[in-house]
């Protein structure tokens, strides 16, 4: 008799039909598993966000740049003389008035551009001989690549 018990018991648990619910073991399983993924998703979100600023700060950069050849075409010496912030924003009104930085080089064929992001400074420098680079301080933290070359 009670062997017939204990094996309708066992029969109907695993068919489904006497007991219905989870089990408490079930139930911290799946609550272990979900704070492992939170774990893991929540350090990506903050990351994301510093690179979102970082984007911004890249994109302030990069509107400087096209404000500043656009006085140099404009300027009949082909120099960036006068080329300041403040003729820039009369070019482009989107620049920002914190947190960007333009200087024209010595002699006046030259320029760098910085802006203040999320994870450092990013600048754009352009040498007397036309050359190009784009640069961070913080490498490999936030939008700043590892070497150090946000133009990659």
């Amino acid at each position: 008799m009670l062997l017939q018990n204990l094996r309708a018991r066992i029969g109907a648990r695993l068919s489904g039909n006497s007991e219905a619910g989870f089990t408490l073991i079930e139930l911290l399983v799946v609550m272990l598993i979900l704070g492992i993924l939170a774990a893991i998703a929540l350090p990506a979100f903050f990351n994301q966000k510093s690179k979102a600023g970082d984007a911004k700060a890249k994109e302030y950069a990069h509107t400087t740049q096209v404000a500043m050849e656009t006085c140099s075409t404009e300027n009949s010496t082909g120099s960036y003389t006068g080329c300041d912030l403040t003729a820039l924003r009369a070019i482009e009104p989107t620049i920002p008035t914190t947190g960007v930085e333009a200087t024209v080089g010595t002699p006046t064929k030259g320029y760098t551009i910085t802006t203040t992001g999320s994870a450092g400074k990013f600048s754009i420098v352009r040498s007397e001989s036309g050359a190009i680079s784009f640069t961070c301080n913080e490498k490999g933290k936030g939008g700043c690549p590892s070497s150090g070359n946000w133009g990659e």
